[in-house]
């Protein structure tokens, strides 16, 4: 069983605390979109521009000025660059064409495909504890999905067919995002990652930008109004790419995905108590749901690593006891061969070499050991 202070231990609680705080942050981007499309204005990829901008400027600084050879090689960032602008783009493209319903239960296509994926190429292995707490947090988001709160939004967009395949494919480009990001960071490094993602990522949206959103931006009548939305919009967004990798490396691509499960919730919270809007209580059951799944996909990690710990220190264990048998047996046989003669001065030296001889298999042993 797990105690209650392994399952809440500090990994836990700082994976938890940050998952919810990006959450947070993708619910400010997307309170930025609404006001920017309540004011006429879309264009998705120009608003995920300006964060890579700010990414390749950041980070871009930081990795020329420590002046390091690269880790990874450049063109695997330009294809991490090109899904996730697409990935963007796709899921953001589909709200013209379906419902949000559907957009917020096809999105949870990324979950699996991020547990697939990390299974095949990380070797990442999940107990059933962990698919319990995907189950849990997916079981939360279809409650909501299927909640009397969206019942007006159940009729559908104007391409429903089309918009629910461009989310599948954006989730399942984000899933690639998501992994690729989480193997760099595990492997190569955090800075060199943000900096090349945010320099490619630029570099791809501007071309997109100015083949699909050139008259867009063209029509788009720039103020205080229209302006503030569009700078929050990337400042969050530079705010989560910076924090996203720090997450993954504590736990993962599929907790990232679960703790963003709750950012349509905390959107729903906040309408309540900022706007004074009526929310459906099936929301706040969902959202227990959730967060419930969220703990036990993650809680227990201590004991896990205590597992692996214990199995090492039996190892070492084991390790020392062949050391000093190995050891003290040396002295022993030589303490022998010396005393049985005690006029003999060669089988003292003998019995001296053979303690020594003992001593120094036991001290490289245990400096073996110990690397």
């Amino acid at each position: 069983m797990i105690s209650c202070k392994e399952f809440w231990s500090k990994k836990t609680l700082v994976g938890l605390g940050l998952g919810q705080f990006l959450s947070l942050l993708i619910t400010s981007t997307g309170f930025s979109s609404s006001e920017l499309a309540r004011k006429g204005v879309n264009a998705p990829t120009s608003q995920s521009f300006l964060n890579y901008v700010f990414l390749a400027i950041v980070y871009g600084s930081i990795l020329l000025n420590r002046k390091q050879p690269l880790k990874a090689k450049w063109y695997y960032y330009v294809l991490l660059g090109l899904v996730d602008v697409e990935a963007n783009f796709l899921v953001v493209k589909a709200y013209q064409y379906t419902s949000l319903t559907s957009v917020m239960l096809l999105d949870c296509w990324t979950i699996p495909s991020v547990m697939l994926l990390t299974w095949i190429f990380l070797k990442t292995k999940y107990r059933f504890k962990k698919i319990a707490g995907v189950a849990v947090c997916v079981a939360g988001l279809v409650m909501v999905v299927f909640s009397d709160v969206h019942a007006g939004d159940r009729a559908g967009g104007s391409s429903p067919r089309k918009g629910d395949s461009l989310v599948i494919a954006g989730a399942t480009l984000y899933a690639v995002s998501n992994v690729s990001e989480e193997y760099f960071v595990k492997n190569a490094d955090r800075i060199e990652l943000m900096a090349f993602l945010g320099i490619f990522g630029a570099i791809i949206s501007a071309i997109q930008i100015s083949i699909l959103e050139r008259n867009e931006l063209r029509s788009i009548h720039w103020s205080a109004g229209a302006a503030l939305p569009f700078v929050g919009f990337a400042v969050a967004m530079f705010m989560f790419y910076s924090l996203v990798p720090i997450l993954l490396k504590i736990s993962g691509s599929t907790m990232l995905n679960l703790s963003l499960l709750t950012s349509d919730m905390w959107a729903v919270v906040i309408r309540r108590f900022a706007y004074h809007q009526k929310v459906d209580w099936m929301y706040f059951v969902a959202f227990a749901a959730v967060a419930v799944g969220l703990v036990i996909y993650s809680g227990g990690d201590k004991q896990d690593d205590q597992c692996h710990a214990d199995v090492a220190n039996e190892d070492i264990e084991r390790c020392k006891h062949f050391v000093e048998e190995a050891g003290y047996g040396s002295c022993n046989r030589g303490a022998i061969a010396g005393s049985s003669k005690t006029g003999d001065s060669s089988k003292q030296d003998l019995s001296t070499t053979g303690v020594v001889e003992g001593k120094t298999t036991k001290t490289r042993l245990l400096e073996e050991m110990r690397r």
